[in-house]
């Protein structure tokens, strides 16, 4: 096997329900630069084909050209298939050129993706980093695989599971992601319903993990039901080099929950010191317990940049909020949306609908609650079980999953009926929720004209994107 890595971000489709936007291949970029450090003799080259406009067809002139010993590429559920055909394409170009694959699809459900998509090599369960490094050494030396913890893969015929990696302890030790490998592609990476077209946009990774464990999430046991943080210092580090050297401007951190009360006093007095902070945008998704406990706080991180917070606020009714194991209260929401609004931080609500007890009747009662609330701007899903959840569990046992396409499990589309609601009825009570929230001509005039800039441009751009009608579609 030579020492060439390709790693590929594969043609996809975007959530439309978040508008038009183009973002980094974050979890690549992470990959590519531990093992650049690690492995220095390598060469490594990420195609990203959602920014270099390549198609599938370009993937396997991009394979032949290069020539590369290993592909990798990683991705959600509803993006599985995209990865696999990355695989299947690596392989049409030269059997022997080793795929793998990862991300929280892959580590969730291995056997029944080397089941299904033979094109695969070995799939990194869990934390990329160290396995995939090893993985590499190991090929390279010829030896055993069965000896590389983390891995699963197919030996005579025979499905191999390796033991489980333990989590690296200290994030600090990680390098900054590996940017300057795209750095050509860097300006094409945006949102412009957040932060407009023309404004670099980055992903920015403070913390893996959550200690707490809703029933429809994957992340608390993808990591192994822990929460990890990098230090205050190395955030805002990492924060700078991204706007200092590529201009970085609007930061997503992809913390499943940011976590205020544990270290939000040492990381806002760090970016407090840094110049940076009048030039940058950033974005965090938070509880709405730990937002409505620590007000002053919260109100703080605006001075530092923080425009913007997304929050699982999920339901009005305490049944559900304690079947979805969230450990909120509805009163939690109301004051988490007031302490928002009155930071002059824009407030976004994420709400779950499509549960077994779900009529029509509560989720026009969750539709009201949304409009009472208050919040800036809100996103309604559809229950979907994500292999690996709680939730997955049981409806795989209960036979509630209609829809096993996984391209599907993007929280657009229904996938479970309720005791009441059929499928197409629950997809089109989804559309009802974005009709009602989006489609009401005062409202709009009033988003439009708001005197939260964020506010007009999301308006505008909704409208502009046509949402509801690709909601519409989908029934």
């Amino acid at each position: 096997m030579n020492s060439k890595i390709l790693f590929v971000e594969p043609p996809k489709d975007y959530w439309f329900i978040m508008g038009e936007y183009l973002p980094p291949p974050t979890v690549l970029l992470i990959l590519a630069a531990y093992v650049e450090r690690e492995l220095p003799d390598m060469e490594i080259e990420i195609l990203d084909c959602q920014a270099q406009e390549k198609t599938w067809e370009d993937i396997g002139k991009h394979v032949e050209s290069f020539s590369p010993g290993i592909v990798s590429t990683s991705g959600f559920t509803c993006n599985a298939y995209a990865c696999a055909r990355v695989a299947e394409i690596a392989k049409k170009v030269n059997e022997d050129i080793v795929t793998v694959l990862g991300g929280l699809h892959f580590s969730q459900v291995p056997e029944e993706s080397l089941s299904d998509f033979p094109e695969i090599d070995y799939i990194v369960r869990g934390e990329g980093e160290q396995t995939l490094v090893e993985l590499i050494k190991t090929l390279r030396n010829g030896k055993n695989a069965k000896d590389v913890k983390g891995l699963s893969f197919t030996h005579n015929g025979n499905i191999i599971h390796t033991p489980d990696r333990p989590l690296i302890e200290n994030l600090d030790l990680l390098p900054y992601p590996a940017y300057h490998l795209v750095e050509d592609q860097t300006k094409k990476y945006h949102f412009t319903m957040m932060a407009g077209k023309n404004t670099i946009y980055m992903v920015m990774e403070g913390s893996r993990g959550c200690t707490h464990k809703c029933s429809f999430c994957t992340q608390w046991s993808h990591w192994n039901r822990t929460w990890r943080t990098k230090s205050a210092k190395r955030i805002a580090d990492e924060v700078q080099y991204l706007n200092d050297s590529f201009g970085g401007q609007f930061i997503w951190f992809t913390d499943d929950n940011f976590d205020y009360q544990r270290r939000g006093k040492e990381l806002y007095s760090e970016l407090k010191q840094r110049k940076f902070k009048d030039d940058i945008m950033l974005f965090f998704q938070a509880r709405t317990d730990d937002v409505a406990n620590n007000p002053d706080l919260v109100a703080k991180f605006r001075e530092v940049g923080n425009y913007w917070v997304m929050m699982g606020v999920e339901s009005h009714s305490k049944e559900t909020l304690k079947e979805f194991k969230k450990g909120i209260s509805v009163p939690d929401s109301y004051k988490a949306v007031k302490v928002l609004n009155e930071s002059d931080i824009f407030s976004h609500a994420m709400f779950v609908i499509g549960t077994r007890n779900d009529t029509q009747e509560s989720i026009n009662d969750l539709r009201q609650f949304s409009m009472d609330l208050g919040s800036d701007f809100s996103i309604y899903t559809c229950l979907t079980p994500y292999p690996g959840t709680v939730y997955y569990k049981t409806a795989k046992k209960n036979g509630w999953i209609e829809d096993p396409n996984y391209a599907n499990y993007d929280m657009a589309h229904a996938i479970m009926p309720t005791e009441t609601l059929a499928l197409k009825e629950v997809q089109e009570e989804l559309w009802k929720c974005y009709r009602e929230r989006y489609g009401s001509i005062p409202r709009n005039i009033a988003g439009v004209f708001s005197r939260k800039k964020l506010k007009r441009n999301l308006y505008r751009h909704y409208a502009g994107q046509q949402v509801l009608r690709k909601l519409r579609r989908l029934i």
